[in-house]
């Protein structure tokens, strides 16, 4: 641990001012639904990931994560937070620290039924309840991460 932290500081040492990365952060944000940003009027964003969930801030280490389903939260220059529920997607932060955050789906959360949230729930338990093979019990129980995630985001 020692030498990789020792080996990491020595890196950024050598590097060259041309290839420091900046501390602007291009952000996109989209679904099949809409863009939800496209700007660089945002200073942070936290997402849930299956590594766990994490913060991005400008000049983040590159990175690759796929998203689970959860809230994603864009906290924008002027320190409003917008919340965004997502199903399931990938984030990319590159070297020049722009970000994509690609999802299946996404709706703010101020939108999102509560009622409605529990009902696919509950439709979701049904499904699984009625699997008569692996691959419907598979699906099954993707639909039932989802729709908790969902309730849980409505609360």
């Amino acid at each position: 641990m020692a030498f990789r932290s020792l080996a990491f500081g020595l890196g950024r040492r050598m590097m060259s001012t041309s290839s420091v990365r900046s501390a602007d952060m291009a952000f996109t944000f989209a679904a099949p639904n809409a863009v939800h940003y496209d700007a660089a009027n945002v200073r942070q964003v936290d997402v849930p990931s299956f590594s766990g969930a994490f913060g991005i801030l400008p000049a983040h280490v590159p990175s690759l994560a796929v998203l689970k389903p959860g809230v994603v939260t864009v906290y924008e220059e002027d320190g409003t937070a917008k919340k965004f529920f997502v199903s399931s997607g990938s984030v990319t932060i590159n070297d020049d620290s722009s970000v994509q955050i690609l999802a299946e789906e996404a709706h703010k959360v101020e939108d999102l039924d509560n009622g409605a949230a529990r009902q696919v729930l509950a439709d979701a338990q049904a499904a699984l309840n009625a699997a008569n093979d692996e691959v419907s019990k598979a699906e099954a129980q993707i639909a039932i991460e989802v729709a908790e995630a969902l309730v849980a985001a409505t609360n």
